[in-house]
């Protein structure tokens, strides 16, 4: 992100970095306490400095939504180890090549939603994933084959986790906090879809399950893809048997097998 000065007549801070740069090199300026404030890396990684690094994420984020005109957005979650179908034979089980059917539902799913934001002027319904592979990348990809633009919200992890080259550019983000990340999938979100996945879809799906039916995020169309699938995962019929989630609560949510039949339940979803 460039940050371009603006017309006042303040001395803009990148000014201000550059000319640090070439001050003579002394004791005094070679110590830690004489950097900017916000050119020092290590003073901004202090644990103390936590509450501002969460600011930071979630505003560099958020500014750059905007300015980039984003009003709302179709959230995918989904696993990162489901394959392209074309890659299927290197799926590491059997299981796993046969998912890779979700990947092409994500894609074309990503690319019908894509025409219609287009048709809308491009600002509304915009795909948003995890920005990584698998069901992530299907999603990019159909948003990128459309014609249109999707976001990427990459977090950085132990092992190498790079962008999958699908994402528009300039909407490709990356964090370190988790929740902050969280935030950016649902504060625009108008559709959220869970395609099949491991820790982090369940995680992604129960946490907005979570806040949806406490009231604490309107009701969207909640679209879970393959019915078999998660009714295996899940015993979602035993929750509310139990009386540990209410009987209303499995409506929350609405199966579907593939994109036509998810465009479908988004036209004639009625929030209850």
């Amino acid at each position: 992100m460039k940050d371009e000065p603006r017309a006042h007549p303040l001395r803009h801070s990148t000014q201000d970095l550059a000319t640090a740069d070439r001050i003579p090199d002394t004791p005094q300026t070679r110590s830690p306490s004489h950097q900017l404030a916000f050119g020092d890396t290590d003073f901004l990684t202090r644990e103390d400095l936590r509450p501002v690094r969460l600011q930071l994420e979630l505003l560099k984020a958020q500014l750059l939504l905007d300015e980039a005109g984003v009003t709302s957005t179709v959230v995918l979650f989904g696993g990162a180890r489901i394959p392209d179908p074309a890659t299927r034979d290197l799926a590491r089980t059997p299981e796993l090549s046969d998912l890779s059917r979700y990947y092409t539902e994500a894609r074309r799913f990503a690319h019908a939603m894509t025409g219609r934001c287009l048709a809308g002027g491009g600002s509304e319904g915009v795909i948003v994933t995890g920005g990584g592979p698998g069901v992530m990348e299907a999603g990019n990809r159909g948003a990128l084959e459309a014609g249109g633009r999707s976001i990427g919200l990459n977090i950085v992890l132990p092992h190498e986790q790079a962008p999958n080259r699908y994402v528009t550019p300039e909407l490709s983000f990356n964090f370190h906090y988790f929740a902050i990340r969280k935030m950016h999938f649902l504060m625009r979100a108008r559709v959220i879809c869970i395609f099949p996945g491991g820790f982090g879809t369940l995680d992604e799906m129960f946490e907005s399950l979570t806040l949806i039916q406490t009231k604490r995020m309107k009701p969207v169309p909640f679209l879970l893809f393959g019915r078999a699938w998660w009714e295996k995962i899940v015993n979602w019929q035993a929750l509310a048997d139990a009386g540990v989630i209410a009987d209303h609560d499995l409506g929350l949510f609405t199966y579907v097998e593939t994109a036509e039949e998810a465009m479908v339940a988004i036209d004639t979803w009625v929030a209850g």
